[in-house]
């Protein structure tokens, strides 16, 4: 009874056969390692370029374009419009359409001439320290080189130290560049997604392999009936776990709670629910707890990576940001940062709401579809 070669390689054989018929953990075994890779190696960028930059130019002056064509030819800023009031210029920067705000006053070319003391004001969106750290780090060599070649005939003295002109930079919204105002927030999706997913997709598979979901097809339910049934409790168990993430965040880590309440409920209501009804469709593709995990996790990895929740958003190719948009913890991250940094109103978040509800619309649907109602 020693050891046969034979018996060996029919065991293989019975495992290779064995994989084939499970598809699904087949396709999870190649596809993680493939997505980890793609994403960490084109997706992932830690030092984000480009980024969108408005401009209020209360001068139209050699001096200011030479400013704005130096900021732009340090990669790092990108123009995208222009305001005409200091006013719009905040709500910009509030609503998140821009990450830098340019401010170049109309004294600017007196200032510089005169050597009084001449400023340009940087306004960051500062929720995300590490999409702007290194753009505001370029901006300590500004002053000496933008106006390098203006700088000539009786001004040229001006060109010498000291700088001709000052950088204020205003931080907003986190002025300490405190790392834990951005991340604790978004935890609350990330969280919440992991949580309520998986743990929905696990319920309904259980009931299939103990044989219970007989009894539960035997009866006149109607699909919506039996998902309403299903998820309720869950609903419960996700506000639960918002308000007690929360409440951490703000006596635990400190984190400014501005206000935008309205918003923050309505965004994490609906993220709940979508999320209870993603996991309900989960359950209807897989086979059982084992499948249901797997696909649970291939789903929330790039809700990790592609949101902006660890890496810059704006960091990414553009087509990771559009990735990114489909995924419904993207629009929960601004929903929930936006409201308790910036203490957004419904006004500011009306896009992020409604992708939410198209999530939820689209998934509830879909399950609905895949419900099963026999067990072949």
């Amino acid at each position: 009874m020693g050891l046969s070669w034979n018996r060996v390689f029919a065991v293989l054989m019975k495992e290779f056969k064995q994989l084939t018929r499970d598809r699904i953990t087949y396709a999870m075994m190649l596809g993680i390692p493939v997505l980890q890779l793609v994403l960490f190696g084109y997706a992932i960028n830690t030092e984000p370029r480009h980024l969108p930059t408005a401009v209020l130019m209360q001068e139209d002056s050699r001096y200011a374009r030479s400013i704005t064509a130096a900021l732009k030819n340090s990669l790092y800023f990108d123009f995208v419009a222009q305001a005409r009031s200091p006013a719009e210029l905040d709500a910009m920067i509030r609503r998140g359409e821009v990450q830098f705000a340019v401010t170049v006053p109309g004294d600017f070319s007196r200032r510089v001439a005169r050597a009084d003391e001449a400023k340009v004001l940087v306004e960051v969106d500062a929720t995300d320290p590490a999409a702007t750290g290194g753009a505001v780090a370029a901006l300590a060599a500004l002053p000496a080189q933008a106006l390098a070649h203006d700088l000539t005939g009786a001004v040229a003295p001006r060109a010498q130290a000291p700088a001709p002109f000052e950088v204020v930079v205003h931080r907003q919204y986190n002025p300490e560049a405190i790392t834990s105002h951005n991340i604790v927030p978004g935890l609350l999706g990330i969280v919440l997604t992991l949580t309520l997913v998986m743990m929905t997709a696990l319920s309904m598979t259980r009931e299939l392999e103990r044989g219970t979901m007989e009894t539960l097809l035997a009866t006149p339910l109607e699909p919506l009936e039996v998902m309403i049934g299903k998820l309720a409790p869950y609903v419960l168990v996700g506000l639960v776990q918002a308000a007690i993430i929360l409440l951490l965040a703000r006596f635990l880590f400190e984190v400014p709670m501005q206000g935008g309440w309205l918003g923050l409920s309505v965004g994490v209501a609906l993220f709940i629910i979508g999320s209870l009804a993603l996991g309900f469709l989960i359950s209807t593709v897989a086979r059982s707890q084992l499948q249901a995990m797997q696909m649970s996790v291939f789903y929330l990895l790039p809700s990790i990576l592609l949101s902006g929740f660890m890496f810059p958003f704006r960091g990414m190719p553009a087509w990771a940001q559009w990735l990114g948009e489909i995924i419904p913890v993207t629009h929960l991250l601004r929903v929930v940062r936006g409201s308790l940094l910036k203490g957004q109103g419904l006004g500011d978040q009306w896009r992020e709401l409604l992708a939410l509800v198209a999530f939820v619309l689209v998934v509830t649907a879909l399950a609905m579809a895949r419900y099963r109602r026999t067990l072949d």
